[in-house]
């Protein structure tokens, strides 16, 4: 313990006045969670089992919803039970997440903690409140993160090494003073947040509105009833592209495309119909066509360069995300039946919601499709590509693909379901018009997520702001009559040295070995937490 220069801990030369610092395991209690075999957690409460606290649990604040139950038996001390005001500390993540903190503000179940989080506890001399912000400051996390042994995709941080850090100490009235402007500044700043959470949510239901009154046809309401003499009935349309199909058909034996099932279907605006998106590919070969499966395209077939695969990563609504992976040109000369070509459409065809749909860019070139991401070419001159994606992507759709979709834990849609799927079909003129203005007021809606989201930024790094401040001294006033901490910190030394004599136990900051600081990460499986 010292009041002297400071280094790491708060990144200045000098400490404020009355200020000093202490390693973690001389201040502050560490207790490690429990362990048992997975087969003995329980997702309800029973007689006999306790909640216990995971990762999972460790967010800004403790989650207690999606807790696990153990029995009893596997907890051996009650210092493993844990109490308001404990600090939760994530010590076995990735690596962006190992040091973790959360505190318990309030209990919803007698609850200990699993083996990839611990607690630290705070001893009465000391305000615990200073303590989590000080652990939740990005500076002290990042400290956290350095002191983590990490694997491909798992870092560890052991008790031993967590005992090392180094923490700055005010003294305790100020540490009280520091608490409360924090609070103070975030009950300001969250109720900022939850404006702009707000707002980010009205979007997304805002979104959604425009895809259905789209589709709906109230969108296009006025502009259809201004030209409906001119306007050529879906129908007729839908009967062209049929047509078109039948007489370019090459082969032994044609076969119509899937019908849609109108049964349970709203009523359509006069001029429009139902169709699916069998009926609407074009005639072209592959317009409605799979990746390939099993063997014929492996992780194992990727190369650094080359022609591009679709995956489901690429997919989301109306956009292509750019996510490389490639294949050699050979490789892709042999799978060219599942090419995909700019303009064409995309759907994902594995996971909630579906469909999902987008575009192919015009930049990216040679490509195929990946198993469950589905090839889609609409019929060319007869369909709008950005309307019928834009209808894929509805909620309305969605609502009732969700009925056919099959699967448990990772659903599905083969390719026969996704040919039945039936969309409403505008006039083409009409297709187009409606595709213009979802695109104008999506883009209003992005610009707008945009703002939001950089003032959520913004916050963030307020609030890091507000910290940083706060443990370099300089959010409150020192007081010269408080108590220095180096004094505190000597009675705390002091007093855990008179326990130590009386029970004959080790100090919260001794070398007792901890099991769990021989923790490596190939054991993980055998936790069970």
């Amino acid at each position: 313990m010292t009041d002297t220069a400071t280094h790491e801990a708060t990144g200045s030369t000098l400490l404020p006045a009355g200020w000093a610092t202490a390693d973690l395991g001389d201040l502050l209690e560490i207790v490690r969670g429990i362990s048992f075999p997975s087969t003995a957690k329980k997702f309800e409460p029973e007689d006999g089992y306790i909640a216990c606290l995971r990762t999972t649990n460790v967010q800004r604040e403790v989650q207690w919803d999606n807790l696990w139950f153990v029995p009893k038996e596997y907890l051996k001390r009650d210092e493993q039970l844990v109490k308001p005001l404990d600090i939760l500390i994530s010590t076995a993540n990735s690596f962006e997440l190992v040091g973790k903190v959360a505190q318990v503000h309030q209990m919803s179940a007698e609850a200990t903690l699993g083996a990839f989080i611990s607690l630290i506890r705070v001893p009465s001399q000391l305000d615990a409140k200073f303590f989590y912000y000080l652990l939740s400051w990005g500076r002290t996390q990042e400290r956290i993160r350095n002191l983590a042994s990490t694997t491909t995709n798992i870092s560890n941080v052991s008790t031993k090494k967590l005992r090392t850090l180094t923490l700055q100490v005010p003294p305790l009235n100020e540490q009280r003073r520091i608490v409360e402007k924090i609070e103070e500044l975030f009950t300001k700043l969250d109720a900022g947040v939850r404006s702009l959470e707000q707002a980010r949510a009205q979007l997304k239901i805002y979104r959604r509105s425009v895809l259905k009154a789209a589709i709906e046809g109230e969108l296009s309401h006025e502009w259809r009833e201004a030209h409906k003499e001119k306007l050529e009935p879906a129908s007729e349309l839908l009967e062209r592209i049929l047509r078109e199909r039948r007489e370019k058909f090459a082969g032994k034996k044609y076969k119509e495309p899937i019908s849609p099932d109108t049964s349970g279907l709203a009523a359509l605006p006069h001029g429009w119909a139902w169709a699916t998106v069998d009926q609407l590919a074009s005639a072209k070969p592959n317009s409605l066509t799979d990746g390939p499966f099993g063997s014929n395209l492996k992780t194992a077939h990727y190369t650094g360069s080359g022609p591009r695969v679709v995956r489901l990563q690429n997919i989301a609504p109306h956009t292509f995300v750019d996510v490389e992976a490639h294949i050699s040109e050979e490789h892709y000369e042999g799978l060219k039946k599942h090419a995909v070509y700019a303009g064409d459409l995309v759907i994902r065809a594995l996971g909630e919601p579906a469909p999902v749909a987008c575009a192919i860019p015009t930049w990216l070139g040679k490509a195929i499709v990946k198993a469950d991401c589905i090839r889609f070419k609409p019929a060319e001159g007869y369909v709008s590509s950005p309307y019928i994606m834009y209808a894929l992507n509805s909620h309305p759709v969605q609502r009732r693909t969700t009925a056919v979709i099959h699967g448990i834990g990772r659903p599905r849609l083969n390719l026969t379901e996704i040919k039945s799927i039936a969309v409403p079909l505008p006039p083409i003129v009409e297709q187009s018009r409606i595709a213009e203005e979802i695109e104008r007021r999506l883009s209003v809606v992005d610009k707008l997520e945009g703002t939001v989201e950089e003032n959520l930024k913004q916050a963030g790094a307020l609030r890091q702001s507000i910290l940083k401040r706060a443990f370099s001294g300089e959010l409150v006033p020192q007081d010269s009559d408080d108590e220095p901490a180096s004094a505190l910190l000597e009675r705390i030394r002091a007093e855990r040295q008179v326990t130590k004599q009386k029970t004959g136990k080790k100090s919260v900051g001794s070398k007792r070995k901890d099991p769990a600081d021989d923790w490596v990460p190939e054991l993980f499986p055998k936790q069970g937490a």
